[in-house]
């Protein structure tokens, strides 16, 4: 099973649209948010993935908007890797409001070497650091 990471999000004056209310665009930078806090809390920051030579890249977002959000309203962020495929990955994640959830989102992740820009093979040590137990 993967590890689901978590972190606390305050809704700022700036994440406020027209509407009132939270911003998609502010959701989607959220998402990025908390994955790359996950990643970093797991030893893995940009200098880490640089040394190895591949990085993740977003390939895609999905997001589901659930409830509006409000200026100073206080969220948790919670990320799991749900899917692992050779080169890529979907990470899921969801904003709460409390017991209630403001969106969900699922990302699919491509490893991208950084000498050619092309798909690279997920390491199984790599897959093993955002899980749970051996074989996940």
């Amino acid at each position: 099973m993967s590890q689901r990471f978590s972190i606390p999000i305050t809704a700022a004056s700036a994440d406020i649209d027209e509407l009132g209310h939270v911003s998609n665009l502010v959701y989607v930078r959220w998402v990025l948010d908390v994955a790359m806090a996950h990643s970093r809390s797991v030893g893995w920051d940009h200098a880490e993935y640089r040394a190895f030579g591949a990085v993740f890249v977003v390939r895609r977002h999905e997001i589901d908007y659930v409830a509006q959000v409000r200026e100073g309203e206080q969220l948790v962020g919670s990320t799991w890797v749900d899917d692992w495929r050779p080169a890529s990955c979907i990470r899921r994640t969801e904003l709460r409001r409390g017991d209630q959830v403001v969106a969900r989102a699922a990302t699919t992740w491509a490893f991208i070497s950084l000498t050619s820009g092309r798909p690279q093979r997920i390491t199984d040590e790599l897959r093993g650091i955002f899980s749970d137990g051996p074989g996940n």
